[in-house]
C-alpha cells in the first residue's frame, strides 16, 4: 500500500528524515577545511545533505568523529530525495601507523642493553 501526500506534507517528512539522518551519523568529509555531515554511507560511496554541499568531485578525507578512517577520490552521482549520493572512484584506509619494509619478529627484543663503561 502506498500513500500519497501533499507537497507540503511530503516536503515535512523529508526534513524530518533527513535531519535525523544527520544527527544519527558520526561521518563527516573534510574537504579543505570544510566539514560536511555523511547522512548515510555504502559499499560503492555515501550520500550527504543536497542543500549543504556543491558537486563535489576530487579527493575528500573521510572522518568518524576524529578517526581518520579513509582517503577517498570520489565523482558526484545523482540528487535523490535532498541527498546528494556520490562514487569512490578509490576509497584508500588510512594506516596508523608508518609501513615498514621488513618482518617484524613476535619475539624480538624491546629494545638493545649495551655496558656504557
Amino acid at each position: 500500500m502506498e500513500a500519497i501526500f501533499s507537497k507540503e506534507i511530503q516536503a515535512g517528512l523529508d526534513a524530518a528524515r533527513l535531519e535525523h539522518l544527520r544527527k544519527a551519523s558520526r561521518l563527516r568529509l573534510d574537504i579543505d577545511g570544510q566539514i560536511f555531515p555523511v547522512l548515510r554511507m555504502t559499499k560503492t560511496g555515501f550520500s550527504v545533505s543536497a542543500e549543504d554541499a556543491p558537486h563535489l568531485r576530487g579527493l575528500v578525507d573521510l572522518y568518524d568523529g576524529a578517526r581518520h578512517l579513509f582517503q577517498c577520490l570520489i565523482v558526484a552521482s545523482e540528487e535523490e530525495a535532498g541527498e546528494m549520493h556520490y562514487e569512490f572512484k578509490r576509497a584508500t584506509a588510512v594506516a596508523d601507523g608508518v609501513p615498514l619494509d621488513f618482518e617484524q619478529d613476535d619475539n624480538a627484543p624491546a629494545g638493545l642493553i649495551t655496558d656504557a663503561r
